[in-house]
């Protein structure tokens, strides 16, 4: 069983930055994957980065050059750097983690980006 628990959201303006932080209470070496969704109000859930446990990272095209994902092993937390951020980033950001075929989830943090 793991357990994902996520913070750092907020309002921002646009163009400001946030940080997302996401902290696993079981080992990070059981974890294959960690990752970032988020879902905007009346919209599906979206990958936005993930991260694998050797450090390869994959990004969608909208957040490319804006967001970094990071992982901290010592600390079982990984991070989601969000900068120039759009109103479009708008929405509820949740962590996920997978742990052989079996994926856990967050409760998610909102994040609010004001034109």
């Amino acid at each position: 069983q793991v357990q994902l628990v996520e913070s750092g959201g907020g309002l921002v303006q646009a163009g400001g930055s946030l940080r997302l932080s996401c902290a696993a209470s079981g080992s990070m070496f059981s974890i294959n994957i960690m990752g970032w969704h988020r879902q905007a109000p009346g919209k599906q859930r979206e990958l936005v980065a993930r991260i694998i446990s050797a450090g390869g990272t994959n990004y969608a095209d909208s957040v490319k050059g804006r967001f970094d994902i990071s992982r901290d092993n010592a600390k079982n937390t990984v991070y989601l750097q969000m900068n120039s951020l759009k109103p479009e980033d708008t929405g509820v950001y949740y962590c996920d983690a997978l742990v052989g075929s079996i994926q856990y989830w967050g409760q998610g943090t909102q994040v609010t980006v004001s034109s």
